[in-house]
Parts: structure tokens; sequence; C-alpha cells
């Protein structure tokens, strides 16, 4: 009762700071959107669009409620390469002009509407174009099945606006709901409440209750079946796909469970999981009620579990309390690395996470040491104006976001940092929050002016510079330290035998990998190989770190794994790296493109561009 009640004027507190927080990151500029929110903005949308997979397009009508707060002459949306046939306003449909502004590279097009002081209702009719970046159509061949097409989205970042014309920016938030025809053979799925079996009629709806960004406007189309986990998880996939998946991810329900204790509830009704085909591009995208997954993390062992974690936690921060602009992206990435990393040690163990912290040391460092220690885009707020936002997708936003907070977290303790983060995602919920508004709310509500404990955490340091600040905290695991007893031992004998039986987890022969010696000699790789069987691993992080290994000291014995690995899987973090590692020579140069030509096809768009750009 005394917490409940130490609990109340902490919301009211958070509440009022909030809604001013909200109204300025509402009207904030956002550089990569043409959306002037402060003047009209878009609040709900009722969509009605059919999805034709012989012309691969989706064709349809837009109808957007929106707030003209300025009485306002036009309200402007973001456009890419949409067929716009026309546009009308209000239930009685009166047509009214619209006007298409100049391309600007990376975000499309302004489409100015016309409307009056009083006008509710706009009603666009439109049809995607042959270049729709969210869109990825699938020939039969390219599913596990091999019988169906399928089509599924991806609108992070800014890609929304290239199959629904709307206000594509992360501050801009509105329910929806959705009619959505397809063939009747077919399922159709979106970020939304969802049906769990085809119908006879091929015509599905949608509701979303909750006020979402527009990156997390989802649509999937395929031959996909479901199955429960427990009363409020699933599985949805291909049927060939279905009970595999439904093993691997067992623990779903643990993890819902486990997230609520730490940060309070659920507020999404059910949480379930679509298993794309291979070309999906991420690792997962935590689109609302319905995460989309790569099926590259089903290893048959449950070894790559933990991006469910990360997606999950996405249902907090990012879903619930979103970044304003994509200049802010850390408030997604880093906070949910931090959160993922807590579910994992509740469900997994405190050494599973100490693994993970020892991983993601790693990785910041080496993308520091990428892009230069004095570089801009190390700091936490960046500034991508005139880029694409996708190149922030990146461990700054991931890690050294999520070491910020682990900075805080040293310096407040545990439990006082828990209580804030509660507080913040009830505070703030189905808002968007800019840089400012977070620390504004750091130093209101944990900080409170203590300029010592300020300057304990580095604030300015983390956010504002390049780098990786002075207070990382340490990490390290126990088990790690006698895996580097195990690698030193081993570069002094060459003996691999009985080196497997000692290293029990994936994450311990990960670790084991990434500890060999820059001068590893092909015969050396032979020897190992034979004791770990690392060339047939059916885990993707261990095939991308030995196959990067194998190119990098010409072990040809996994030439053909690595061809299959890049000819199956189309995610990006996975097969760029390798890639990466045949250009470092003529050679392999000659092989990546070779195989490359015959991958391409299968691919999605965020993929193959990146991959066009190392090759050429």
């Amino acid at each position: 009762m005394k917490a409940s009640f130490l609990f109340i004027p902490i919301l009211m507190i958070l509440s009022c700071t909030t809604k001013k927080a909200t109204e300025s990151s509402a009207s904030a500029n956002d550089p990569h959107s043409f959306a002037r929110p402060s003047e009209a903005v878009a609040k709900h949308l009722d969509l009605d669009i059919k999805v034709e997979f012989e012309s691969q397009q989706i064709s349809g009508k837009a109808v957007w409620t929106i707030e003209n707060k300025t009485a306002a002459k036009e309200i402007i949306f973001d456009d890419s390469q949409l067929n716009i046939q026309k546009i009308t306003l209000g239930p009685e449909e009166k047509e009214t002009t619209f006007e298409l502004g100049k391309e600007v590279e990376f975000l499309g097009k302004p489409l100015h509407v016309a409307i009056a002081p009083d006008t509710k209702q706009i009603n666009i009719y439109y049809s995607t174009g042959k270049g729709a970046s969210a869109l990825q159509w699938l020939q039969p061949q390219q599913t596990a099945g091999k019988k169906h097409p399928y089509l599924f989205t991806q609108s992070q970042a800014i890609a929304a606006r290239s199959w629904v014309p709307c206000q594509d920016s992360p501050g801009i938030r509105f329910t929806y709901n959705a009619r959505v025809t397809v063939p009747k053979e077919l399922l159709a799925l979106m970020s939304a409440e969802n049906p769990q079996a085809k119908n006879s009629t091929g015509v599905y709806e949608f509701k979303q209750v909750h006020p979402i960004p527009s990156y997390l406007l989802a649509l999937a189309v395929g031959d996909i079946t479901f199955k429960a986990v427990d009363g409020r998880t699933g599985v949805y996939a291909e049927p060939s796909v279905l009970d595999k998946a439904v093993y691997e991810f067992a623990d779903m329900g643990k993890m819902v469970t486990a997230a609520e204790k730490l940060y309070g509830p659920y507020r999404w009704g059910r949480y379930d999981l679509l298993v794309l085909p291979p070309s999906f591009p991420f690792g997962g995208m935590e689109n609302p009620n319905l995460t989309f997954i790569t099926p590259t993390i089903i290893a048959g062992d449950r070894s790559l579990v933990s991006i469910i974690c990360h997606e999950l936690a996405h249902s907090w921060s990012g879903n619930l309390v979103t970044n304003a602009t994509w200049n802010d992206f850390w408030l997604n990435e880093g906070f949910t690395n931090y959160f993922e990393r807590r579910i994992d040690e509740e469900i997994f163990g405190k050494q599973e996470a100490e693994m993970q912290e020892v991983f993601a040391k790693q990785a910041l460092e080496e993308t520091v040491k990428d892009m230069g220690a004095t570089s801009k885009d190390t700091h936490l707020k960046t500034d991508y104006t005139n880029r694409s936002p996708d190149e922030g997708t990146n461990d700054i936003a991931y890690e050294k976001g999520y070491f910020f907070l682990r900075a805080i977290e040293e310096a407040v303790g545990r439990e006082k940092f828990d209580a804030f983060l509660r507080n913040h995602f009830d505070g703030h919920a189905f808002q968007s929050l800019s840089t400012e508004d977070f620390l504004k709310d750091l130093d209101q509500n944990l900080i409170k002016g203590d300029k010592v404990l300020e300057e304990k955490i580095k604030v300015n340091d983390w956010v504002y510079g390049p780098g990786i600040p002075t207070n990382l905290v340490a990490v390290g695991s126990a088990r790690f330290k006698a895996i580097d007893a195990l690698l030193a031992d081993w570069k002094k004998t060459g003996v691999a035998k009985g080196l497997a039986k000692q290293l029990s987890s994936n994450n311990e022969r990960k670790y084991f990998i990434s500890g060999l010696p820059a001068g590893l000699s092909a015969a050396q790789m032979q020897v190992l190989d034979a004791e770990f069987n690392f060339t047939g691993s059916h885990n993707t992080d261990i095939q991308k770190a030995w196959y990067v290994l194998a190119i990098r000291h010409g072990y040809k014995a996994a030439d053909p794994q690595i061809k299959n690995y890049l000819l199956t899987n189309g995610r990006m973090w996975h097969i760029i790296p390798v890639y990466k590692a045949y250009m470092a020579s003529p050679e392999g140069a000659k092989l990546a493109r070779e195989i490359y030509k015959i991958a391409r096809p299968n691919y999605h768009p965020m993929t193959y561009q990146a991959i066009d750009e190392l090759l050429k």
C-alpha cells in the first residue's frame, strides 16, 4: 500500500512534465519528414487496400483524420514513388487540389494537400510504385513452402511513405483501422490485433487502438499458419517452419512476465512473432503486437533467442516511448539493449548477461575504431540531416546508448534506477521524446540538480561527446576468463582435442573464435574445425564469426558452406561482414561478385543497396 501511494504523486509530476515535453517533441523539426505537425497533424488512419501479387502493387484508399491546429490552408504528407490518383475531403468526398514538391534525396517528395480551416478528414486514393522501398515481394521459390508468393513490409526508418501516404516521422503518432484484401489462399497480418487463421474471403480487418508512429505500420501476406505458445503469446510462420519455431521460442511467455516484473505491464494485448522468409534484412522488427523475426535465429537449441528479449523490450522502449526524430535513435535502441539484458539476466541468469555485456563492449570499441574516436557520428545525439537515417543503425545507438544507461545505474544504484525507468515508461506512455526531453526528465527526477552526481555520470560526455567516455563500466565474465586461459594454452601447444567439451555454450564458442590470433593459419583452422565443427554450425552468430576468419586466413574447406550461407541468409549484419572479408583480396572479390550475382534477387532492397555499394 505504501509503495502504491508513493507512486501516485511521482506519476502526477511526470504526467505534467510529459505533456509539455510531448508537445515540444511533436512540433520539433524532423529533418527526415516534410510534415509540419505544429500546423496540421494526422491523428487516425482508416486504410482500405488490395494486395496484388501479379502487378506487385498495393492500391486503395488512405483516409486520414487530422487536427488542423492553425486553420492552415494545407497539410503536408510524405511520399516516396506513390501514384496519387485523387484526394477528397470529408465524408462527402469533395475533391481537392494537391501538389507533389521537388524530389529530395533519401526523403522522397512532399505531398501538399489543400484543406479548409475546418477540414477533419482527407481521403487519398493511391497505389504503390515499382520501387517501393518498404515492400519486398517474394516469388514462391523464395519462401520455405515454395508454393505461394509472399509480401512483407519494412517501414523503419522512413520507408512507410513508400506504401502509405503519411506524415512519416517518429514524433507523430496515430491509431489505425485497416481492411486488407489478399488472394484467398493467403493470410494477412498487421501490427495490430490479428486473425489466427485464414478465412474464405481473403478480406481481413485490423484495429490498432494505441497511437503508433508510422515506422511501426506493418503488413505481411503469405501462406502463414499460427500456433499458440501460451494464453497471450504465439508464433506465425509458414507451415513447414511452424513447429520448429514454436519449439525454439517456447520461453516467450516467461520473457513477457520477466519484462513486466521489471518495468510494468505489457500494454499491447497479445505478443506474437511472425517468422519471415530468410530475406528479411534484420534480426527482428518490433512491430506492435507482432514482432517480425528472422528465421536465422532458429538454431534448434534455443541459443539465439535473446533477440526475442530485445524485440519484446521494444514494446516499452521504442513502441511505448519513442524517439522523436531519428537523430534521437539511441533512445530506442540503447534503452532496449539495456532492457534486453535485464530480461536475459532474469530468464537465463547473471552469467549470460555478463557474457552479453562483454560482446557489447567489443562491438562498441570496434564501431568507434571504424568511425574514428573523434567522429561526430559517435555522439549519442546525432545529426543525419541530408543523409539517410539508416546510417544511424549502428552500435553507437545500441551499445554506447546501453553503456550510458549502465553508467547511470552504476552511479545511482540499480534499485533507484529501476524505479526511475518504471516511472519513465509509465509517465511517457504512447508518446515521443527527444534526447533533450529525456535529459530534462533525468535531471528533474533522478539527478535533481546534483552536480556531483551529474559529473559522476558524465551526461554530456556520453550524449554530446565523441568516442567512449572514461566512466565506461567494467565488464567481465568468469567463463570468458577461463576461455582466455584455454586460448593461451592452445596458442602454446596447438592441441585442440578436448576443447569442445570445455566450451559448453555457443556464447563461449563465439568468444573463443573472437580470441583467435591474427596470424592464424589455414592448417590451424582445420585442426579447430575438426574439434568444434564450426563450419557446420547451425548457429548463425558462430557461422558469421568463423566464416570471416576462414576467408581472411584462406581456409578453403569452408567455401561451400560460406556460399550456401550467403545464398540462404539475407540478414544484413550477418552477411555484409562476410562480403567485406571477401573484398579484401582480388581473388575473394571475384568470388564475392559471383556469389552475389546469384544471391542478390533474394535480398531485401536495403540489403542489396548496401552490398551494391560495397562491391562496386
